[in-house]
């Protein structure tokens, strides 16, 4: 006795599951968030030049051309050259030299107020020992 091959009874189909439907909807899904992704691009650095711009303004406003000379003048250069590339569309070159702007500004101003602060300092030092002269103290630093 040879067994027939017996045809199934498997019934109407199944509808498919939500786990199946999920699947079959992630690749789509994923391709569309990579297409938006891709789109995407960064505002314009209008906010990274203002700053910058801000920045050598105050280095600026505390003498920086005067003691801290070499890194003033980078700022400003770095800035000038930020906003050429902003002008030719260059968004991401205008983007990294407004920050290298402001930070080079940023140590102008500090390097400007140190000499400043190490200026006053050196002047009532000298004051101190004029009056110690004038009183007839010994000098003792």
């Amino acid at each position: 006795m040879t067994m027939a091959a017996v045809p199934l009874n498997r019934g109407p189909p199944m509808a498919p599951s939500f786990a199946q439907i999920r699947s079959a909807l992630q690749a789509p899904a994923f391709a569309i968030v990579l297409a938006l992704t891709a789109c995407a691009s960064l505002p314009p650095p209008t906010a990274e030049l203002g700053a910058a711009q801000q920045s050598v303004a105050r280095a600026g406003d505390a003498d920086a051309e005067q003691y801290a000379a070499d890194e003033y003048a980078q700022a400003r250069r770095a800035l000038e050259l930020a906003q050429a590339a902003m002008a030719d569309g260059r968004e991401d070159d205008a983007r990294s030299l407004a920050v290298q702007a402001s930070a080079v500004a940023d140590l102008a101003n500090a390097r400007s107020r140190q000499a400043r602060a190490d200026a006053e300092l050196a002047q009532r030092r000298a004051e101190i020992s004029r009056l110690r002269e004038k009183l007839g103290m010994e000098d003792s630093q």
